[in-house]
């Protein structure tokens, strides 16, 4: 005796089926990284970006913590980060980023540098 083949369930839509979170230390991760990529030549020896990011209803509000060179022009870099972090979360992550807050920790003095090719050290 064979048995009847059994139903399909229903298709249930895409939307329908769940909900994904990321967290927020992923998308902490991701802006961090999109800092990196804004920052054309980081100062030498520079801590890497860091970020913290809070997310409520896939809005995303970012804080990114970086070190520059001096003298440079540390608007144009700020708003380079800035819309990096908001584009990649966008791309990646599909939140909204009304605001990127930005936190210079240090400033590494080019004067305060050996020159290239000079050894300080005593012989």
């Amino acid at each position: 005796m064979s048995t009847p083949p059994k139903a399909l369930p229903p298709r249930v839509a895409p939307a329908d089926r769940g909900a994904t979170r990321i967290a927020d230390r992923v998308i902490a991760k991701i802006a961090a990284q999109a800092a990196r990529e804004a920052l054309v030549a980081p100062p030498p020896r520079a801590a890497a970006p860091h970020a913290t990011v809070t997310v409520h209803h896939d809005i995303a509000r970012v804080r990114v913590s970086l070190e520059l060179d001096y003298p440079s022009d540390i608007a144009a870099q700020c708003a380079a980060v800035r819309r990096q972090v908001a584009l990649r979360i966008e791309e990646c992550a599909s939140m909204s980023v009304p605001e990127v807050d930005i936190d210079i920790e240090h400033l590494h003095s080019a004067h305060a540098r050996p020159a290239a090719g000079r050894d300080r050290r005593l012989r």
